[in-house]
């Protein structure tokens, strides 16, 4: 999730762009789609030699090998994994859409994107020394493809949402190096503050059209963890400074959302804007039960 994080906003915002204008004309159709998939071919090998000369190129390099980093940052990496898969699925989607392809062909060809993006990611960790190939990565990045795809072949929607959402924590302060030196950084690297969540329409899943319940109000089920100053274990130490000690918890919540892409306006820039939004997760109060045996509430939770 870390090192996919800037090459992700790329492919967002490309194919965001290039999916605003319905085409019609079949011709036109024919061209666009074709626009489209060049399109996330140059992206995608722009942004792997990009990631490539990024990341791994100043590391030692080995034969390919696996690495089982299941228990590392009590599974929230693996969670970025699949929030990851599972947006750049629905851009490449929806990009497909646009330009006029059909369905089916568009959840196949365009839902499988961000499995093909980070199955690449995985192939570079394999064949890097510090790294290594990750069963478990590959579980969560083909759940995330699994979920939009599921959803958009059974419903013709998205009724159930992956989400993030993040707040700043105490711990950074400890490890900067490794949680974050800055705002922008520990939104990427530090897990105690980023929660992740599953947000599920209410309407769409139990209500008829015709019901008068807003369409836009979701509930959501959240995973987050705190008080990790490492990924396997807390260090006791960094630059020679001791590192109190933290219980490391997982945190289990249940709260409301707000699904942006329902909200009506005919503003094409609203959609484009709410659509963008859509994937964090509205603040709103909140329940969480950690495993500590504790009860939290939360007034207003990010």
């Amino acid at each position: 999730m870390k090192k996919a994080f800037l090459a992700i906003l790329l492919i967002f915002s490309v194919l965001h762009a290039l999916a605003q204008d319905t085409i019609t004309n079949e011709a036109k159709v024919r061209r666009n789609v074709r626009i489209v998939l060049y399109s996330e071919a140059g992206l995608y090998a722009v942004t792997m030699t990009g990631l490539y000369y990024a990341w791994y190129a100043d590391y030692p390099q080995s034969d390919f090998h696996f690495f089982n980093d299941n228990k590392e940052w009590l599974q929230m990496d693996k969670i970025g994994h699949a929030t990851t898969t599972y947006y750049v699925g629905s851009l490449g989607y929806e990009a497909l859409r646009a330009a006029g392809l059909d369905e089916k062909r568009s959840i196949w060809y365009g839902g499988t994107l961000g499995l093909a993006f980070m199955t690449t990611v995985e192939v570079f960790d394999g064949f890097s020394e510090k790294w290594g190939f990750s069963w478990g990565d590959m579980a969560a990045n083909t759940f995330g493809t699994g979920l939009f795809i599921s959803q958009q072949l059974l419903w013709h929607e998205q009724r159930i949402k992956m989400k993030y959402s993040f707040h700043t924590t105490e711990y950074p302060k400890y490890r900067p190096d490794v949680l974050g030196e800055n705002f922008p950084q520990q939104t990427i690297k530090d897990y105690n503050g980023q929660t992740y969540w599953l947000s599920c329409n209410f309407k769409s899943l139990f209500l008829n059209k015709e019901s008068r319940f807003p369409a836009w109000l979701n509930f959501a089920f959240g995973y987050g963890a705190d008080g990790m100053t490492g990924g396997f274990e807390n260090a006791t130490e960094h630059n020679g400074k001791p590192i109190p000690h933290f219980d490391r918890t997982r945190q289990f919540y249940f709260s409301l959302d707000i699904d942006l892409t329902k909200i009506p306006t005919k503003n094409k820039f609203l959609k484009y804007t709410f659509k963008v939004l859509d994937i964090f997760k509205f603040p709103f109060p909140a329940i969480e039960y950690n495993s500590g045996d504790e009860w939290v509430w939360h007034w207003m939770y990010f």
